[in-house]
């Protein structure tokens, strides 16, 4: 009898620990990718090598971009931008913030598909702004979480303070624009701990 009552309080344990797991983003497994607008219609599209991240028991969110990171596939590109459009030597990372919906981690069944839309604070080059983001996000058997962005998140230079950096970008590769919105998509994978 003492055995059953151990091994059901040692079932019940384990389950509430999965479901309070935390989860830590997986950079090899994850994307942050953005793109630019030169000449009014050629697109390029760059990445951040770098992010790290996690999700608490309780839905805390926060992903932390290292701007020093950023990948245009163009080495001169990448020291521009980070000297003076991020501004690496002062602001090295950006980061987001967000709270899950109270109880979505414990209710979320493995393979289901579950559509958010959530608003998550964004702290970039000084400045801080909410910012509204459509995600899917599934639980894999695997004990992973992937949350992908259905839709683009618009992000305005001048909401960051980043227009004088853009602007010294266009004069440096002697461009006639380079648009101020920048369209960004992700896809993460966090690993339960």
């Amino acid at each position: 009898m003492k055995f059953i009552k151990y091994l059901l309080t040692g079932v019940l344990l384990a389950c509430s620990n999965q479901l309070l797991a935390a989860w830590t983003l997986d950079n090899t497994a994850s994307q942050l990718n953005f793109l630019s607008v030169k000449k009014s219609q050629i697109v390029e599209s760059h990445r951040f090598k770098n992010l790290s991240g996690f999700i608490d028991a309780q839905g805390n969110s926060s992903v932390s971009i290292d701007l020093a990171s950023v990948e245009t596939n163009i080495p001169i590109r990448n020291e521009r931008m980070q000297q003076y459009l991020f501004e690496t030597s002062k602001f090295q990372t950006a980061v987001v913030s967000l709270k899950l919906p109270d109880g979505l981690l414990a209710s979320l069944q493995t393979g289901t598909l579950k559509t958010l839309e959530l608003d998550a604070k964004l702290d970039l080059h000084g400045q801080q702004q909410t910012i509204k983001t459509q995600v899917s996000v599934v639980k894999t058997q695997g004990k992973q979480l992937f949350v992908t962005s259905l839709q683009p998140v618009l992000i305005n230079a001048a909401d960051y303070s980043l227009i004088e950096g853009i602007n010294k970008l266009q004069e440096l590769a002697g461009l006639p624009s380079i648009t101020y919105v920048v369209p960004v998509t992700f896809n993460l994978t966090f690993n339960a701990e």
